[in-house]
């Protein structure tokens, strides 16, 4: 790289270190992204690639071919391991360091335990593409098992499926299953009904899609349990393993659980030696800088900054991509010359949730959609951000097939490591 250029390091090719690369096109910077990973991933329709309607390529893309175009943009394949702030250095895995002259943190978050990192073995989140394949494998293996099983007991437990948390992941996650179940797999079993399926959404708050307005939230309850899937409401979980959960007080035995109940920060803060909210995000400057190192970005779910109206920037997609741009559009004002702080304002486009393949819930703010026509927005608006025409024809397509024939053609089992089969292994065996 050009030494006098001033150099940005992006950690993070999600949502916001994407929106900040692109931002900063034309710019005077050289511009380095790490990640982990070798792909941006569309979150919001993950759950769709862990119930089999979608594959891992239709909505993830390789970040090299993202920055193809862009001669000061490198793209690097490693794990950040920490940051040397006062030598302006991230820090990778190997040892070697990447410096920089502003540093951008877009790292993201994982699913949080509550304190019982032990449940992450029997009950998986959903934050990667490798949770989501991971969860397909086990529902579907779920079925298979049940097909052999002869014990009554055993078989009515590999065929209920448990998700804790009723956030929008939750919800979609279980409407979903629902009719994975009950249409896509329907007459393919000889032993087993797989209609006969036990959804149970599992959730310690008073209602379901607790930031969506009342009626939005009782129209869900509503469609949930209309489609079938039970949902316990007001009901901590205290326990899980193996065998089930323990939920208000009482034992569910169960082989597939998934958690979708809350979420944990990157470790961005223990990088940057400062103090951490409860979720371990960082808390920021109405900049989005990091207390005393007007250097240092941290946008998204890495971040925790109060709006205006006193209420929490949310931990969305689109929160994480305004952040990114924000932090690109202060760059710029400096290079400029103009370095005085610009507040980040975020404004919020409305919530979304789906329930099932026919209705959807939209809120947005001054008005709300449900139903089958909030469906049809909530599909036309996820079509619309995906990066390329091409994924967008391939989910239209596919979505197109599941309306009309409730088929999914995503549901290949791939081989897991025992650890990962283990649950449905000691259901079937005990």
């Amino acid at each position: 790289m050009a030494g006098k250029r001033h150099r940005v390091v992006i950690v993070g090719g999600g949502f916001g270190g994407l929106a900040a690369a692109q931002a900063l096109e034309r710019a005077d910077v050289d511009i380095t992204l790490i990640d982990r990973r070798n792909h941006h991933l569309f979150q919001p329709l993950l759950y769709q690639v862990a119930t089999a309607s979608l594959s891992t390529s239709e909505i993830a893309w390789p970040i090299r071919h993202i920055l193809r175009k862009r001669s000061e943009a490198t793209t690097l394949l490693a794990t950040v391991t920490g940051v040397d702030v006062a030598g302006k250095a991230v820090v990778l895995e190997d040892g070697s360091r990447v410096p920089y002259d502003s540093l951008i943190l877009a790292t993201g978050a994982r699913h949080a335990y509550f304190g019982h990192d032990e449940w992450e073995q029997f009950a998986p989140g959903l934050k990667t593409l490798e949770d989501a394949t991971t969860i397909r494998r086990k529902l579907l293996l779920a079925f298979e098992a049940a097909e052999r099983e002869t014990d009554p007991a055993k078989r009515k437990a590999l065929l209920t499926f448990v998700l804790i948390g009723a956030g929008p992941t939750g919800v979609e996650m279980a409407g979903a299953i629902v009719e994975l179940a009950r249409v896509t797999l329907k007459g393919e079993f000889r032993s087993i009904s797989p209609d006969e399926a036990r959804v149970v959404l599992i959730e310690g708050g008073k209602r379901v899609l607790a930031n969506f307005k009342q009626e939005l939230s009782d129209y869900t309850l509503k469609a949930l349990r209309d489609l079938g899937v039970e949902v316990e409401l007001g009901a901590a979980v205290t326990e899980i393993d193996a065998g089930g959960v323990v939920y208000g007080g009482k034992r569910l035995d169960v082989a597939t659980i998934i958690w979708a109940a809350g979420v944990q920060a990157s470790p961005a803060a223990k990088w940057l030696g400062v103090e951490p909210d409860r979720a371990g995000r960082v808390k920021v400057e109405a900049d989005l800088t990091v207390p005393g190192h007007p250097e240092i970005f941290v946008v998204g779910d890495t971040a925790t900054i109060t709006m205006p109206d006193g209420k929490p920037v949310p931990g969305v997609g689109d929160g994480a991509k305004q952040g990114g741009k924000h932090a690109a559009r202060v760059i710029k004002a400096r290079l400029g010359r103009f370095g005085q702080q610009i507040p980040f304002r975020y404004k919020h486009a409305g919530d979304l949730a789906t329930i099932g393949k026919r209705a959807a819930v939209i809120d947005f703010g001054r008005f709300q959609l449900k139903g089958w026509m909030a469906w049809w927005v909530w599909g036309i608006a996820h079509i619309y951000f995906l990066i390329d025409t091409k994924n967008r024809l391939a989910v239209a397509l596919s979505w197109l097939w599941i309306y009309l024939s409730g088929q999914r053609s995503a549901r290949l089992i791939t081989q897991g490591d025992a650890e990962k089969k283990a649950p449905i292994k000691e259901m079937t065996e005990a």
